[in-house]
């Protein structure tokens, strides 16, 4: 914690000087993720989550020239403000946006970053990035991938986000030398869908064997960072099938409407919210919840036998 660009708050750098669990939290999903008022609900419930499984949430963003380790509330809420200028910070963003005295959430990229140079081990959110749909015409895949690559993070999701290309995302993992390790599943969550047919390397069942898993990782030199894929709240989740007619439907749509390029993932979002009668909602703050939960009793086990 010596950068001088770090804002740590005092409960962070407590708590981390202690050796107690510590998670990191992204802000995209305060910024741009989710509709108010769900967007500051949902931020507030996975701090809960994490405190309520022994560990501290640091929920990350830029703030007048500063890397922000644990918002504060009036920093939640400033992000969470549909009328407030919010940029999106990913790991290249960084620099500029720092630069620039931006206000800015932070993505899972960014985050695993501030993470790093923070000296935190676990960092929770929904779903990563990766190979978009089209991608071997368009190139479009997510920074995510070489994050977890280089960045010696661990990071709790559902997989990646459903509207990707599931099967070359997980190609890509593998290239990259990314772990993929399923938290008591064997197969790689879709998100919104328990299931979807692609099979993970490797499975821990619990905390104790997560933290095990992260040790050990961690412990071999030249190594980046490692996923564990859990699926959805069962009782949230959606029909694999289901899901997938709708981002086909959403992208015929995208191509109709001359949506292109960033802006076709919000476009696909809230045409599945709209497709679902806003099931996709919440299945989304149901996940972001339920990883964030499993993120705190991964550090606190990582914790007492660091």
């Amino acid at each position: 914690m010596t950068s001088p660009f770090l804002r740590v708050s005092d409960e962070v750098r407590t708590a981390l000087a202690e050796g107690r669990a510590v998670v990191a939290l992204e802000s995209s999903l305060i910024a741009q993720g989710l509709p108010v008022p769900h967007n500051l609900e949902t931020a507030l419930a996975a701090e809960a989550a994490v405190r309520e499984s022994g560990a501290v949430p640091a929920t990350t963003a830029l703030d007048g020239g500063r890397l922000v380790v644990g918002a504060d509330r009036e920093l939640l809420e400033r992000l969470a403000d549909p009328e407030r200028s919010v940029a999106k910070s990913g790991s290249r963003d960084l620099g500029p946006l720092l630069a620039a005295g931006r206000l800015a959430s932070t993505t899972v990229s960014a985050t695993m970053r501030i993470a790093h140079m923070s000296g935190i081990a676990i960092f929770a959110t929904g779903g990563i990035g990766g190979v978009h749909r089209g991608a071997a015409s368009s190139f479009d895949v997510s920074s995510d991938i070489d994050e977890l690559a280089a960045t010696p993070v661990a990071v709790v999701s559902s997989g990646a986000k459903s509207i990707l290309d599931l099967p070359a995302t997980l190609e890509m993992l593998e290239t990259r030398r990314v772990p993929v390790i399923g938290y008591g599943v064997d197969e790689f969550p879709a998100f919104y869908s328990v299931t979807s047919g692609l099979q993970v390397a490797h499975r821990v069942d619990g905390p104790a064997e997560a933290a095990d898993a992260v040790r050990a990782h961690r412990a071999i030199q030249g190594s980046g960072g490692l996923l564990i894929v859990q699926p959805p709240p069962a009782d949230l989740a959606l029909d694999v099938a289901e899901v997938d007619a709708w981002i086909k439907d959403g992208l015929r749509d995208a191509i109709d409407t001359g949506v292109r390029g960033g802006a076709v993932t919000p476009h696909l979002l809230g045409f599945l919210a709209r497709a679902s009668g806003g099931r996709t909602l919440g299945v989304n703050i149901g996940l972001i919840v339920n990883n964030a939960r499993t993120a705190g009793l991964v550090a606190t086990a990582l914790m007492d036998r660091p």
